[in-house]
C-alpha cells in the first residue's frame, strides 16, 4: 500500500509539473510574439513613417523652388537636398519591408532618379519643363503617400498580432489557474482519502 501512495503522489506532482511547464512555454512563445510585434511597430513602422515624412518635406522644398522659380535651389542647395533624400532612401531600405511595400519603394527610387535626371538637364541647359517636373514630383509624392498608408495598415496588423497573443496568454493563465485549483482539490482528496480496511 505504501508504494501505491507514493505512486499517487509522484503522479500528482508530475501532472502539476507538466501543466506548469506547458503553460509556461506557451506564455513564453506569446510574449516573444508581443515583443517582436512592439519592436516591429516602432522600428519598422514609426521610424519608417518619420523617414517618409522627412522625404516628403524635401520633395516639397523642390516643388516650392520650381513653382517660385527659385534658381538658387538648383544651383546650390539642391545638391544638399538630393544627398539628404538619398540618405533617407538608404535608411528606409534598412527597415523590414513587406512585399507590397518593397514594390512601391522600388517605384519611389526609380521616380526619384527620373526627378534627379530632370534636374540634371536643367543644370546643363538652364531650362526646365515645369509641367513635366511638377508631374514627376506628383508621382513621387504619390509613392510617398502610398508608403505612408502601408505603415498605418502594417501597424494595425502588428497591433492585432500582439492583441491576439495577449488574449491567448490571458486565456491560458485562466485555464492554468482553474487546472491548478482542480489538481489541488484532487491531491487533497488523494491525501485525505482513507479506504476502509477489510475485517
Amino acid at each position: 500500500m505504501a508504494f501505491y501512495n507514493k505512486a499517487k503522489w509522484v503522479l500528482g506532482i508530475l501532472i502539476v509539473f507538466v501543466l506548469i511547464v506547458t503553460t509556461n512555454l506557451i506564455d513564453r512563445n506569446n510574449f516573444i510574439r508581443v515583443k517582436d510585434s512592439v519592436t516591429t511597430i516602432y522600428e519598422d513602422r514609426l521610424i519608417a513613417k518619420d523617414i517618409i515624412f522627412d522625404m516628403s518635406k524635401l520633395i516639397h522644398e523642390k516643388e516650392v523652388a520650381i513653382v517660385s522659380t527659385d534658381s538658387v535651389l538648383f544651383n546650390s542647395s539642391n545638391k544638399v537636398v538630393n544627398n539628404s533624400l538619398q540618405e533617407l532612401l538608404l535608411k528606409f531600405e534598412q527597415t523590414k519591408l513587406t512585399k507590397e511595400e518593397n514594390q512601391i519603394f522600388s517605384n519611389l527610387k526609380e521616380d526619384v532618379l527620373v526627378l534627379k535626371g530632370l534636374e540634371d538637364n536643367y543644370l546643363q541647359d538652364k531650362r526646365i519643363n515645369k509641367s513635366k517636373y511638377l508631374n514627376q514630383i506628383k508621382v513621387v509624392k504619390g509613392d510617398l503617400n502610398y508608403l505612408s498608408d502601408i505603415q498605418i495598415d502594417e501597424g494595425k496588423r502588428q497591433m492585432f498580432i500582439s492583441k491576439k497573443a495577449i488574449d491567448t496568454v490571458e486565456l491560458f493563465t485562466q485555464i492554468e489557474i482553474y487546472l491548478l485549483i482542480f489538481l489541488a482539490i484532487v491531491i487533497q482528496i488523494i491525501i485525505m482519502y482513507k479506504p476502509k480496511e477489510k475485517a
